[in-house]
């Protein structure tokens, strides 16, 4: 039984729900993919790629802006490629819009990729895209670290324990009271999109006073004097780390060549402006995004230490590994390369 197009694009457009249900169909969406994929078809102009909100998506924004896969398809040879972009707040969401060919390549947090990588094999990353230091917010002035948190503090996060947020709430959890304790919050997760959950952050009689956020939203929460941050994912992490990729199907990279190349060069091109025409990038992304932050406020988040904005991907094994551990990943990686396709394994990722 597949999740078929119009199931799908309708749990795209409410991008909510409960979610074991959605963890369910998506489970019956990939054992559908693995045994009855179908062969790829010829090289066609369409070309659908999806994005959640957020600073780690900013070259796909450039990308979008400045037609970039265009131009380089249009090197390529192919000059009748017709773009679309998706903004979808749930990665959870996107897994199925992937496993359900309703989107090409999901631009995403890495741990999505893993678990679809986990269950097919035959899911997996084309790129790195982003990784920068994310912050864990709280409008409760009693919780002061990761330990303060009761049972009454409601904490948003794009997936429930699914997303790169909510990893790194794991990991927090077992750092402060030992393996095994990684799913000590997991009641106290609410699925939110991180603009609605920047919202709900900041009104102070919503439920919702926690927000595990990423740049501009925790940089514009944190201006109000309610708002305070726990923790930093860098902190948890021991340094930075690539947090977001693009991946998507065998069947749709090995089936477009063209497309791929395109794609790769493209999030090159925008990787390079973000790092050596910050300015630009930053003007191009609030343009398009229409968030409350200045430029030259942005400028200062994308070059924070710890910022990474590039297509080779940097220490996504930490969170393989942290899957396999706690049970997400029933088989354990041995390198990055074994869940990512081979157009970037001349790179040195990690």
């Amino acid at each position: 039984m597949a999740v078929n197009r119009a199931e799908t694009l309708s749990l795209v457009t409410h991008m909510g729900g409960d979610m074991k249900s959605l963890l369910r169909s998506a489970a019956l969406a990939v054992g559908a993919f693995a045994f009855s994929a179908p062969a790829a078809a010829q090289e066609g102009p369409d070309f659908h790629v999806a994005r959640q909100p957020g600073l780690v998506y900013i070259q796909a924004i450039i990308m979008e802006d400045k037609k970039l896969i265009e131009k380089h398809a249009a090197a390529l040879g192919m000059k009748d490629i017709k773009m679309r972009w998706s903004i979808i707040t749930s990665g959870g969401v996107m897994t199925e819009a992937v496993i359900s060919n309703s989107i090409d390549l999901a631009i995403t947090g890495v741990s999505n990729m893993l678990l679809a990588w986990g269950k097919t094999g035959n899911i997996k990353m084309l790129t790195g895209v982003a990784g920068v230091p994310f912050k864990l917010l709280t409008r409760n002035a009693n919780v002061k670290s990761i330990k303060d948190f009761g049972p009454n503090d409601r904490i948003a996060v794009p997936t429930i324990r699914a997303s790169m947020q909510a990893m790194m709430m794991g990991i927090a959890l077992e750092q402060a009271y030992g393996i095994g304790q990684h799913g000590r919050l997991d009641s106290n997760q609410v699925q939110l999109g991180h603009p609605d959950a920047m919202q709900a952050l900041l009104s102070p009689q919503h439920e919702v006073n926690s927000h595990f956020s990423i740049p501009p939203f925790q940089d514009i929460a944190l201006k109000s004097p309610l708002v305070h941050h726990v923790v930093t994912s860098t902190d948890i992490l021991g340094g930075p780390a690539s947090i977001t990729n693009a991946w998507g199907t065998q069947r749709f990279v090995e089936g477009n060549p063209l497309k791929i190349k395109a794609f790769i060069a493209a999030l090159d091109e925008a990787s390079d402006m973000v790092m050596n025409d910050t300015k630009t990038a930053a003007e191009i992304y609030l343009a398009v995004t229409k968030e409350k932050i200045t430029v030259n406020e942005l400028v200062a988040v994308i070059k924070q230490p710890g910022a990474i904005f590039s297509s080779t991907p940097q220490r996504s094994m930490l969170w393989a590994e942290y899957m396999h551990r706690i049970g997400l990943l029933k088989q354990k990686p041995t390198s990055w390369k074994d869940y990512s396709f081979p157009n970037i394994h001349d790179r040195n990722g990690s």
